[in-house]
């Protein structure tokens, strides 16, 4: 009767408090929006690169998650669905109205609604090198990825009283 031991130490789960989150997104310029939506909404990347302006109803505080992106082999994929093949309707907060508006104000329907700066699909390793992992040494975090927000997102609804099936249909499972 032995103790299963990992060949590997686990990996330690990283959240944010509110306080770091605000850090980050300061530190991450103008991608701030962007920062505090994957951190309080549990968005994966490829969800959130491929917003569209017809996602966000902003009466509602409310993004419809109906496509996602992949880059593969340097190439980038569209999916006409989500990771979990689900689509879902995720509510973001109040703070973010002004900013999420200022996105989409005189935007087509089909414009993504978060942009690289020459205006196509923002790459993960592009913003990882350019604007994340800046922000990250900048507000004194250690070592974080946009992947871990997801994580953070979870623990801050989790704070504010969100049920365990709430936060499953914010986060896809």
């Amino acid at each position: 009767h032995g103790v299963i031991r990992p060949t590997q130490p686990l990996k330690r789960r990283r959240y944010l408090n509110a306080i770091e989150v605000e850090s980050l997104a300061d530190a991450a310029g103008p991608y701030r929006d962007l920062l505090l939506l994957l951190a309080y909404t549990g968005l994966r990347w490829g969800e959130v690169t491929a917003l569209h302006v017809s996602s966000v109803d902003p009466i509602r505080r409310r993004l419809m998650i109906e496509m996602s992106v992949t880059e593969i082999n340097g190439i980038m994929e569209s999916s006409d669905q989500p990771k979990d093949h689900q689509r879902r309707s995720v509510p973001y907060p109040a703070f973010l109205d002004t900013d999420i508006t200022a996105r989409i104000e005189g935007r087509t329907p089909d414009d993504l609604v978060f942009t690289s700066p020459t205006g196509g699909i923002i790459r993960y390793g592009n913003a990882r090198r350019d604007w994340f992992d800046p922000a990250v040494r900048a507000a004194a975090l250690g070592s974080l990825t946009p992947h871990e927000l997801r994580h953070t997102a979870a623990s801050l609804a989790v704070k504010a009283g969100a049920s365990v099936l709430a936060l499953q249909r914010m986060l896809g499972h």
